[in-house]
């Protein structure tokens, strides 16, 4: 064991341990769960210390050996080789000040080994920095790089309910409000209003990750950018670009960018609207995919995997439900994001950790939903087209094609007799010769009933 000091006291720190006492005190105080802070997000505060060393160096307030030491070291950590080291909570007090100090600690450390000069963590590898502008910068970097794979899954989502629109645009079925049978409709229809839905969310989702790339790195403590040299803060972030590629753009306020995180809270909207619209297109699924007996039956989704350990055959909605169940999880979040971003006091929004926390699981998850419902279910998803032509047929909701012909009065007495009778409406229409069978026939073809005409014949009102 090796004696460590702080303002604070002393510690033993084990002699293996790259990290010191900082970390070692975050590892007593918040042993809330054993989830650590991401990899992602503690490796892009490496990046930035990498960059910090070339920036300072060049600024002429770091000794060269050191900021060779400092980049080689922050090289060797990006490697992987010492991520056992990261050992702080994800959930911490002190707005990631375990964090970064954790990162500082290693990075020192493992400097140390390649020259004889102390490398001190604060002096040195934290050197023109502070928690506050280093933590946000790479929470929003990690969210930046996650985010094409989501949108890219996004983007498959959009393209697969437009195909399925276009595959079943003939496929009649029964539409329904409040779960009444209301007007005929297609599935080419129903996937074709999923996709408007999707594409809405993928435009909403791209506007809201661009305005993270705004951030306040070179702003210090509180966006005033104090102890940080002219040369280091014009220069950092075009640095740290270099190094990543993630396209960072300095805040016009980086005092405003520092205390207020209400661009977290529009991306992480951004990820609730899509979860909410996930839930509504996954209980559709489950809805009309019930049966195969005794439910709707009207969609087919893939049979995946068994669905029960006591009835054989039994085939369950596995995909949706999994969805349904990342969605309601993001949207916890959303609620977590919420709270923690107006807690902010002052200059300062200590709750950042839960904020990026919360916000990097929801945005990896949503990723994998999104692949698993496109491939496991709407790319071999199908419709029991007969079984929706012959409902379509059968039911008394043709019948609302008749009240701009006979009036509603008559057309709703119609179809009462047709539920009592057990017969169609077009049968009982044609036997009390109120029109002609050719205009019997226009009217209640799929291609009117679906409101896509392809006659312009003209249907006399009978008064």
């Amino acid at each position: 064991m090796r004696i460590e000091t702080d303002c604070v006291g002393s510690l033993a720190i084990p002699d293996k341990a790259l990290y010191g006492i900082h970390a070692a005190r975050a590892q007593q105080n918040f042993p809330i769960s054993s989830e650590k802070t991401d990899v992602a997000l503690m490796k892009n505060i490496v990046l930035i210390k990498q960059a910090a060393a070339v920036v300072n160096q060049q600024a002429g307030t770091l000794d060269s050996q050191k900021s060779r030491a400092i980049i080689r070291a922050c090289q060797d950590v990006l490697s992987g080789k010492y991520d056992d080291q990261f050992v702080v909570a994800a959930i911490q007090g002190g707005a990631g000040t375990s964090a970064n100090m954790n990162v500082n600690e290693v990075v020192a450390n493992v400097a140390g080994q390649y020259t004889a000069i102390v490398i001190h963590p604060n002096d040195d590898v934290n050197q023109s920095q502070s928690t506050n502008d280093v933590f946000p910068t790479a929470g929003k970097m990690t969210l930046l790089q996650l985010y094409p794979a989501l949108r890219q899954q996004l983007q498959r989502l959009v393209h697969v309910l437009l195909d399925r629109a276009e595959t079943f645009k003939d496929a009649v079925k029964v539409g329904r409000t409040q779960l009444q049978d209301a007007v005929p409709t297609t599935f080419g229809n129903s996937f074709h209003a999923y996709y408007s839905l999707f594409k809405r969310d993928l435009q909403r989702v791209n506007q809201a990750v661009d305005v993270l790339r705004n951030v306040n790195l070179g702003g210090t403590a509180i966006g005033t950018g104090l102890n940080a040299s002219e040369f280091y803060r014009e220069h950092i972030v075009d640095e740290v670009n270099d190094l990543t590629g993630v396209k960072l753009v300095v805040s016009e306020d980086k005092i405003d960018a520092t205390q207020n995180c209400d661009a977290l809270a529009a991306f992480s909207s951004s990820l609730k609207m899509l979860s909410l619209d996930l839930i509504k297109l996954s209980n559709d699924l489950r809805l009309l995919g019930s049966g195969p007996q005794a439910g709707l039956c009207e969609l087919r989704l893939p049979a995946v995997q068994a669905g029960s350990s006591i009835m054989p055959g039994k085939v369950n909605p596995v995909i949706p439900e999994v969805v349904n169940q990342v969605a309601f999880q993001v949207i916890g979040y959303d609620t977590t994001v919420s709270l923690a971003v107006q807690a902010g006091q002052l200059e300062l929004n200590a709750f950042e950790p839960v904020i990026f926390k919360d916000l990097i699981d929801g945005e990896a998850i949503l990723t994998g939903a999104l692949e698993t419902l496109v491939t496991r279910c709407l790319e071999g998803i199908q419709v029991n087209a007969e079984y929706g032509k012959e409902q379509v047929e059968k039911s008394a909701i043709s019948a609302t094609v008749l009240a701009p012909v006979i009036g509603y009065e008559r057309a709703m007495n119609l179809v009462k007799q047709a539920i009592r009778q057990k017969k169609s409406v077009k049968t009982l229409l044609k036997t009390q010769a109120i029109m002609s069978d050719e205009q019997i026939d226009y009217l209640f073809s799929t291609q009117h009933l679906i409101n896509r005409p392809n006659d312009k014949r003209y249907v006399k009102v009978v008064n």
